[in-house]
């Protein structure tokens, strides 16, 4: 029977309705859920460009070392070091280490992005290829390396390299000037100065980048990108195809069940610094002969380009340097990296 109102009339009485439980957000604050994705969301970045910062500072000395040594001969590691540190004193082994600083971390950061979602679209499309995607069989207890695997970490850090050579190149040619200016000086042959070498010394990095535009005109700044980009792309693919694989055979090894456990991440960072540079060391000192003589030339004049040698001696000079600095930056990056985002997984939702 229906129920009456209480005023005496006898039609139904409607249930009261509530209101809609909606929170009002203001668009210019996120809401409680946006607040709590936010980090988690932009691990990747975060994690890469702290843990950049950190590495690029302490082997900067190391990588300005390796690069004379590659432009210049010079009889042993420690002939250079003291030629330095007599010429130019303790901080020359950190000329022009602010903007690498700030340049290698955006590139850094970019590249790993690149990375992230480059391999997850190409595990997916080996996964609708073979039945399973790679990024499943690498996280399974004790899995090791398979094709499908390398062939999805080698095409994503391909992929991110090239991309990423496009950015890293004028940032890396002003890099190179700075490190290399006061030598481009003193070892000037002619007895006549080259105001072109002379124009190099002492300056900043915007000034830097100026000076090559003078000289060479805006393309200037990508002075070798063919060997750049060639570099980055075959040394990419190595990188982390050695990281991840080596990281995935070294926790099989320990018996681990979490697949970033602290030492087969500091173990294979360190490797996959030392495989990429050793395969690819050629094609850098080739670069870095050319963009060399791209500073030391007027825009218009004629540069020698130097042939990729793999079987010349001359073209491993400063490899032992830029093996050790690179294994010291990659131990550490990617020790603070898999660090910093675990503990960005774990930081506690905000309540509202």
């Amino acid at each position: 029977m229906p129920e009456l109102r209480s005023d005496g009339g006898n039609s139904p009485q409607k249930p009261a309705v509530q209101p809609p439980n909606i929170p009002i957000i203001s668009p210019l604050l996120p809401n409680p859920q946006q607040r709590k994705h936010w980090a988690k969301q932009y691990r990747t970045e975060i994690a890469a460009s702290s843990s950049s910062l950190l590495s690029t500072f302490a082997a900067y000395p190391l990588d300005s070392v390796k690069t004379r040594m590659q432009a210049y001969r010079f009889n042993h590691f420690l002939d250079c070091v003291q030629h330095t540190y007599k010429t130019e004193g303790f901080k020359g082994f950190w000329r022009g280490c602010l903007a690498p600083m700030a340049s290698v971390t955006v590139v850094r950061t970019v590249s790993f992005s690149i990375y992230q979602k480059a391999k997850y679209a190409y595990s997916a499309a080996i996964g609708t290829a073979i039945g399973e995607e790679p990024l499943v069989t690498v996280n399974r207890p004790g899995s090791i390396p398979t094709p499908g695997t390398v062939l999805c970490f080698g095409a994503a850090g391909a992929t991110a390299g090239g991309l990423v050579a496009i950015i890293a190149c004028p940032f890396e040619l002003t890099k190179l000037s700075a490190q290399i200016s006061v030598l481009m000086a003193d070892r000037n042959k002619s007895s006549v100065e080259d105001p072109v070498r002379s124009s190099y010394q002492q300056k900043g990095t915007l000034s830097t980048a100026k000076n090559i535009v003078v000289h060479r005109g805006v393309m200037g700044l990508y002075s070798g990108f063919g060997f750049h980009l060639l570099r980055d792309t075959i040394g990419t693919a190595i990188y982390f195809t050695t990281y991840e694989s080596g990281k995935q055979l070294l926790v099989k090894f320990q018996g681990s069940n979490s697949p970033t456990s602290p030492l087969s991440v500091a173990m294979a960072g360190g490797l996959c610094g030392l495989v990429s540079w050793a395969c690819i060391y050629p094609i850098d000192s080739a670069k870095t002969h050319y963009q060399r003589n791209c500073l030391t030339k007027a825009k218009g004049q004629p540069v020698k380009i130097p042939r990729i040698q793999f079987n010349k001696a001359s073209m491993y000079r400063g490899l032992g340097v830029s093996m050790a600095r690179s294994c010291l930056i990659n131990t550490i990056f990617f020790s603070g990296f898999e660090s910093l985002k675990k503990k960005i997984n774990n930081l506690p939702d905000p309540v509202d």
